[in-house]
């Protein structure tokens, strides 16, 4: 039997843990004959663009950033809407005797587990589908934490921690404001995370919005001037999913065909603002990218459980769990424990885990302690990345593809 990995979605500083983990598990069991990764996602299975994954250097996988099969965003259709997509992926899965798929995102990739294993089921073609989790976001429903949140929230708390030192510094007469926006869609986690940088009520950030609190306009700028009175300055955390009391965001940038809503801008909105009414001097800030491509501060902690859920998939697939994603189950916080589980991937797909209500201080404005505590361990642990002439040493998958055994493939307008 041969496998299947295919990265889907935002890449993490880590996803490529999870792919060392998934082919050093495979290369264990002698009943696994090859693993094929799809360039692109469930992409490159439609277009038959497979690599062999049998020269890759796992170790090396380990502490590169980014996807290294390449990544995509496909809402792949129902198949009574669109039969001729999944005629050709099992047409692929069939011409490379395909018994496994490892498919490794976010909730749209659990769906795509669903979808195809159920596909499988009613065609009896032999395949076990499992989901290997995946994202900046920390939504998924079903697992205690998300692979590749850690080390983003590591990058974003030392980020808040060095930007806060910064502006403390330059404080000014007039009073000096610095807003941080961060991704994570419609959850506030990656804002939450930067509340680890604070170590008293003094330090950055003083205050963090998450889209899971209205925004009170008037609680907000009055928190502010309170915390420019008292040290000169202030550090605001804006999570781009931010909303106001009618339930919308804050900011759009953009909304697709098909209803995809591209958000930015609630960082610097919050910032206009604080200008318009308050009158401080204002910076913003936005990392975008930055925050989910840091490997060169990545979480040991984050990092170990990318590369455990990768390796549990094989170990579920080879035990004939089909449907299932690979989840984190949370044992003990002190000291941090955890293990890796099966979740039906039906239960949780496309579902949104929200920050908690209690992981959020009684005013809406900050974290809570139980938010800390759920927070901390997460982003434990340092990683000594390999480097050339001063710069982290990527590893570049450099493998032709392989030759192609069947004719090409147009998707129907």
């Amino acid at each position: 039997m041969n496998l299947l990995y295919a990265q889907s979605g935002g890449v993490t500083a880590v996803i490529n843990a999870s792919a060392a983990g998934v082919i050093d598990a495979a290369r264990k069991h002698a009943a696994i004959g090859k693993v094929f990764a799809a360039r692109h996602g469930i992409l490159g299975l439609l277009d038959e663009a497979l690599y062999d994954t049998a020269g890759v250097d796992t170790a090396a996988l380990l502490n590169t950033p980014g996807g290294a099969f390449g990544s995509c965003r496909f809402d792949l259709p129902s198949e009574a809407d669109e039969p001729a997509v999944y005629d050709r992926l099992f047409a692929v899965l069939q011409a490379y005797r395909i018994g496994g798929l490892l498919y490794n995102g976010g909730n749209g990739s659990m769906d795509l587990i669903v979808k195809v294993a159920e596909s499988a089921r009613r065609r009896g073609y032999p395949l076990i589908s499992v989901g290997v989790p995946k994202t900046v976001d920390n939504d998924i429903e079903g697992s205690d934490c998300c692979p590749g949140f850690g080390s983003a929230a590591k990058y974003l708390a030392t980020s808040m921690r060095e930007a806060g030192r910064d502006v403390a510094a330059m404080t000014g007469r007039s009073g000096r404001v610095f807003v941080m926006e961060v991704m994570g869609r419609n959850v506030g986690w990656l804002a939450a995370s930067t509340a680890l940088a604070a170590r008293s009520a003094d330090e950055a950030p003083h205050i963090v919005l998450m889209p899971e609190v209205a925004f009170d306009e008037e609680a907000f700028l009055a928190r502010v001037r309170q915390v420019v009175e008292r040290l000169g300055y202030c550090a605001v955390t804006v999570a781009e999913g931010l909303k106001g009391a009618d339930g919308r965001p804050l900011m759009e940038q953009a909304r697709d065909a098909r209803g995809y809503v591209q958000l930015g801008g609630a960082g610097e909105e919050v910032a206009r603002l604080i200008g318009e009414r308050l009158g401080y001097k204002h910076h913003y800030g936005n990392p975008d990218y930055l925050q989910r491509a840091a490997g060169h501060w990545m979480s040991a902690t984050d990092r170990e459980q990318a590369y455990a859920v990768g390796a549990a998939g094989v170990e579920l697939l080879m035990a004939g769990q089909d449907g299932v994603m690979a989840a984190i189950r949370r044992l003990s916080d002190q000291p941090y424990c955890w293990d890796v589980i099966a979740v039906q991937a039906a239960s949780i797909a496309n579902l949104e885990r929200r920050v908690p209500r209690a992981f959020i201080s009684d005013d809406g404005l900050h974290v809570s302690e139980l938010g800390r505590r759920y927070l901390l361990p997460l982003i434990a642990g340092e990683i000594a990345v390999p480097c050339t002439d001063g710069l982290p040493d990527h590893y570049i998958m450099d493998f032709p593809l392989m030759p192609r055994l069947l004719p090409d493939f147009r998707r129907s307008a």
